[in-house]
């Protein structure tokens, strides 16, 4: 596999406690249906952030708003201080990138290669100098791999550089994902359920790699299903309930809220939506994670910076 020929100086690191992510007033509407209502959320660099709440409660739709695979209906996102252009590449291009709940690998790729297409985005690809392969394109392609090879190696997956993606183990599928995100150098990384059916090792071993990309310097957002995993992690926790933000704050304040505890025993709590409204809005968004999982250039330019020319 050939790679570009020019490396890109990454962006500059954010500086500690500044807004990486500053979304305001998202709304996300299919037809007449509200899958995400107004919500703000901001990330600061150097944390990590979560995002929970019951199924069909609009998280994987906002995170589709947050990365350009969606155009939101209303408001804005804003990443350091500027508002993120409605495409997905450019989005990657930024310093935004994130893996998806269902594993989008290239299968009959190497491990190896899987990661040199993340690099996409930060190298420039010389038509000249990819044709004749002069010394500058193989020093860059050099460098390329160099960076791959030491993601993969961060990850725990250096000896395995050379085989098939198809061929590893969900759990090590799940960390190759991570690396190809990593491999566009971004300064906000976002996880959507990153520990799905994963046993207890592989969770705690997932925690201690997100925990080490903060480390980086690199502020995370996270999904997670996982309550014990996800209060363990996050310096601040967000709620969503059928598209609407309820509640955030620290562990034990979003354990302690009444609200949170009602919404995932499926209790009825003050202004609640109705039954029949809960079931419209998972629908809509439903339909829309399909929609999305039939355009798989789409989704796969988001992890690479691709554009998706269509």
């Amino acid at each position: 596999m050939t790679t570009d020929t020019t490396t890109q100086s990454t962006a500059p690191a954010a500086a500690p406690g500044e807004t990486v992510l500053d979304a305001r007033g998202v709304t996300m509407r299919f037809g007449g249906l509200t899958a995400v209502r107004n919500v703000d959320l901001h990330v600061n660099s150097g944390e990590i952030v979560g995002l929970i709440g019951p199924n069909g409660a609009g998280k994987t739709t906002f995170f589709n708003c947050l990365t350009g695979l969606y155009i939101p209906t209303e408001g804005e996102v804003r990443y350091k201080g500027q508002v993120l252009p409605p495409k997905s590449f450019k989005v990657t291009a930024a310093g935004i990138a994130r893996t998806f709940q269902n594993i989008r690998l290239f299968a009959n790729m190497t491990v190896l290669e899987n990661v040199l297409v993340g690099r996409h985005t930060r190298t420039k690809e010389g038509l000249w100098s990819a044709l004749l392969r002069g010394p500058g394109f193989h020093k860059a392609e050099a460098a390329s791999r160099a960076r791959a090879q030491e993601l993969l190696e961060f990850v725990g997956l250096a000896d395995k550089a050379e085989h098939l993606a198809r061929n590893l183990p969900y759990g090590e599928q799940r960390k190759l994902e991570i690396a190809r995100a990593l491999a566009s150098e971004p300064g906000l990384l976002l996880l959507d359920e990153p520990t799905a059916g994963m046993n207890p090792q592989e969770t705690r071993a997932t925690e201690e790699l997100v925990f080490a990309i903060r480390d980086q310097g690199i502020a995370v957002l996270v999904i997670e299903h996982d309550m014990r995993f996800i209060f363990n992690l996050c310096d601040r926790v967000a709620v969503l309930v059928q598209g609407e933000k309820l509640v955030e704050g620290d562990s034990a304040t979003v354990q302690g809220d009444e609200r949170v505890v009602a919404a995932y025993l499926g209790e009825p709590f003050e202004n609640a939506p109705g039954d029949e409204e809960a079931a419209e809005v998972e629908a809509a968004e439903t339909h829309a994670g399909s929609t999305a999982d039939a355009a798989p250039r789409e989704a796969t330019d988001t992890a690479t910076g691709k554009e998706n020319d269509r």
